[in-house]
């Protein structure tokens, strides 16, 4: 129990098992530079502290996806270079400004506001020329070459607005079929050449995401963009996982708060979906769905206890859940659970929760990552 955490439910961030994962990237992408990306808190395991391992592996660029994201790395005293994923609007130029954060623009108007931004500070932004190859999210449109070239030299002319590079991102990477990967980089490759030909410099460029880096070398270029597989979870079940060795940096745990002896056809949980065949023993855990606990997997789901697999009983509540632990010996008030982790014989893994709940390894570290304490083991 950590009584630092102030409640008896924790997420566990084995920062041994990052570096592990951050040097194998790393050997794989070779002379390449890699962006760290430490959006979403670093997907649920804190982005400070993963910021001072990357940091501690030659890491000299991290990538978030909102403002605050950058703000509290600079606050946390980041100086490296800081990339914002996601599109600011002309309101928080100065802000950008203020922090230099490294923006990705895809209109002169917005990176104009940022170069007014940067005159009046007596600086200058360097920032991203978004393009959407297939994305459909933000970037000028690939196959409208004629509008962005346009467009982007009137960003050229900017005084206080200096073009770093460009940025695009692959949409199925992670799929088994590279199909439309190859278009995404055909059209990458062709509004680079539009842009040069046209004679705006384009100095560095960076497209590759995790499946990318596993399966797709043509797509380095300068800079890499590692997510998901820093924290040791693989991007999708379709790609080779034989091309890169990663172990899970988080874990989910929680102490026993409470036991009780029940009789058969006794009701658990909200709903009671939940009753009793036989006399059973039922432990109660202080995490719920609000700690990123999916609901949608009260039917599936299975904790470690004392080296025995056991079953929840009933709806996972929003600040608890109940577990039938019948079966489990010795069992008592204050044994550690393991919600997502191993024992070292049985796991659970990120990715059995997402299949039972029909969603994503990235969405269940993420969730758990916002309310549970996080405790950094060596």
């Amino acid at each position: 129990m950590y009584k630092n955490a102030l409640r008896p439910a924790w997420v566990e961030i084995n920062l041994n098992n990052l570096d592990f994962n951050i040097k194998n990237i790393k050997a794989k992408i070779g002379d390449k530079e890699m962006i760290g990306v430490i959006k979403a808190d670093a997907y649920g395991h804190g982005s400070v502290k993963v910021a001072e391992v990357l940091r501690a592996n030659g890491c000299r660029t991290f990538a978030i996806a909102t403002i605050q994201e950058a703000v509290t790395l600079r606050e946390a005293g980041a100086k490296e270079e800081i990339i914002l994923l996601g599109l600011a609007p002309d309101m928080y130029a100065d802000t950008i400004v203020k922090y230099d954060i490294t923006p990705v623009v895809c209109n002169s108007a917005n990176a104009a506001a940022m170069s007014e931004a940067a005159k009046a500070a007596g600086k200058t932004v360097s920032g991203l020329i978004a393009v959407d190859t297939g994305m459909g999210r933000i970037g000028y449109l690939a196959d409208d070459t004629a509008f962005a070239i346009e467009d982007v030299k009137k960003i050229q002319a900017l005084e206080n607005f200096k073009i770093k590079g460009m940025f695009s991102h692959m949409s199925t990477a992670d799929a088994y079929d590279k199909t439309f990967s190859h278009q995404q980089e055909e059209k990458y490759n062709n509004f680079y050449k539009a842009l040069t030909e046209a004679g705006i410099d384009i100095p560095f460029k960076t497209l590759a995401n995790s499946a990318s880096i596993m399966e797709l070398p043509s797509v380095y270029f300068d800079a890499c963009r590692p997510g998901i597989i820093l924290y040791g979870c693989y991007p999708s079940d379709e790609v080779d996982k034989n091309q890169l060795a990663i172990k899970p940096v988080m874990s989910v745990k929680a102490n026993i708060v409470h036991l009780k002896d029940v009789p058969e056809n006794f009701s658990v949980g909200y709903g009671r979906k939940f009753i009793s065949k036989r006399p059973s023993k039922i432990a109660t855990l202080a995490l719920g769905y609000a700690d990123g606990y999916p609901r949608p997997y009260s039917q599936f789901a299975k904790v470690i206890v004392n080296g025995c697999i056991a079953p929840v009983a009933g709806n996972i509540c929003m600040d608890q859940c109940m577990v039938d632990v019948t079966d489990v010996p010795d069992v008592k008030v204050g044994d550690e659970v393991i919600i997502m982790g191993t024992d070292g014989k049985n796991t659970i893994l990120a990715d059995d929760i997402a299949r039972a709940t029909g969603t994503i390894n990235y969405e269940i570290v993420c969730a758990f990552g916002q309310r549970l304490p996080k405790v950094y083991v060596k």
